[in-house]
């Protein structure tokens, strides 16, 4: 996704107006879409937050716990961005934002950081949906000869790949490119497309099913460990809530879509799909971990320690 893209078409807002893309209104209805964003990235931050103080600082770490940690910076991070990036453009789009000096600067870093963010963080529950499903198939290899430091080389990885294919992305596909579909810009939106639909979605698709098998097989004997439960969970949010969006931009590039128009309400749409995506995680850790027939005054301790098979 563009982000200095839909800047631009938030400047002429007024004229498809007049032109017929939206009704007079339509200002207003955006403004309480991203008001209600807003409000769902204090809600995503605070428990992105409450998590990575946990496992921090509060909790003994295991071998998935450093990935949360680090999915949890991610998410942390991009969801802060995102409430800076839905302020930029409502003030864009009612015509309040001045132009300043180093504008484009910043608008370039705020997106490099965004789309390093979304790339990172989708890159870290491939990893751990993959580690998990490894554990399963491989269980020998698993206990015995896994690295000790894996999960530290991964996360270092993964956050290097992720960082570096928004950097690539925003240098080669500046706006002017975007919007003229150059050949160099063509192939690095595939190449985005392939990494996120060609590869990380099918990795998540197959473990989460194996993970399912595993469930359905060993539930009648014993109940199946909790991270089982928020990888599936997780994975299957992450599906719903931002594949279709990585579809719909892809379409949107190709010209694909009824009107260009249009992009402004996908903007806000992406926005809040991923938005909640990011939110939805630690609440999916509060929830499979919690104890629901017993009460306990740490019970976000005891239920990220319950839900990650942290040993006390």
């Amino acid at each position: 996704m563009n982000l200095t893209d839909t800047n631009n078409t938030d400047q002429n807002f007024s004229l498809e107006q007049d032109n017929g893309g939206y009704s007079q209104y339509a200002h207003i209805h955006f403004t309480i879409a991203a008001a209600v964003a807003l409000g769902l990235c204090l809600i995503g931050l605070v428990g992105n937050i409450i998590v990575f103080w946990y496992l921090c600082f509060k909790l003994q770490r295991n071998r998935y716990t450093l990935y949360i940690i680090n999915l949890a910076e991610a998410d942390s991070i991009f969801i802060l961005l995102s409430a800076m990036l839905l302020m930029i453009n409502i003030n864009t789009m009612i015509n309040t934002n001045p132009e300043f000096k180093g504008e484009e600067l910043l608008y370039f870093l705020v997106e490099v950081f965004y789309d390093s963010m979304q790339y990172t963080g989708m890159f870290l529950l491939t990893a751990i949906s993959m580690e998990r499903c490894m554990s399963v198939l491989f269980p020998l290899w698993y206990q015995c000869h896994r690295p000790h430091n894996l999960s530290t080389i991964m996360c270092a990885f993964l956050w290097v790949i992720g960082c570096l294919e928004s950097l690539i992305e925003n240098l080669v596909c500046p706006p002017e490119a975007f919007m003229s579909q150059t050949s160099q810009c063509t192939a690095v939106q595939i190449m985005t497309f392939l990494i996120s639909v060609g590869i990380c979605l099918p990795i998540m698709v197959i473990s989460s099913f194996i993970l399912l098998i595993k469930i359905k097989r060993t539930f009648r004997e014993q109940y199946p460990p909790k991270l089982y439960i928020i990888i599936i969970t997780a994975v299957l949010f992450f599906i719903l809530s931002v594949i279709p969006l990585n579809f719909l931009w892809f379409l949107l590039y190709f010209q694909m879509l009824p009107t260009d128009v249009q992009s402004v309400s996908l903007f806000f749409a992406s926005i809040f799909c991923t938005v909640l995506n990011s939110t939805i995680n630690p609440f999916i850790y509060f929830i499979v971990g919690r104890k629901w027939k017993q009460s306990s005054n740490h019970s976000i301790h005891d239920a990220l320690q319950i839900a990650f098979g942290i040993q006390k």
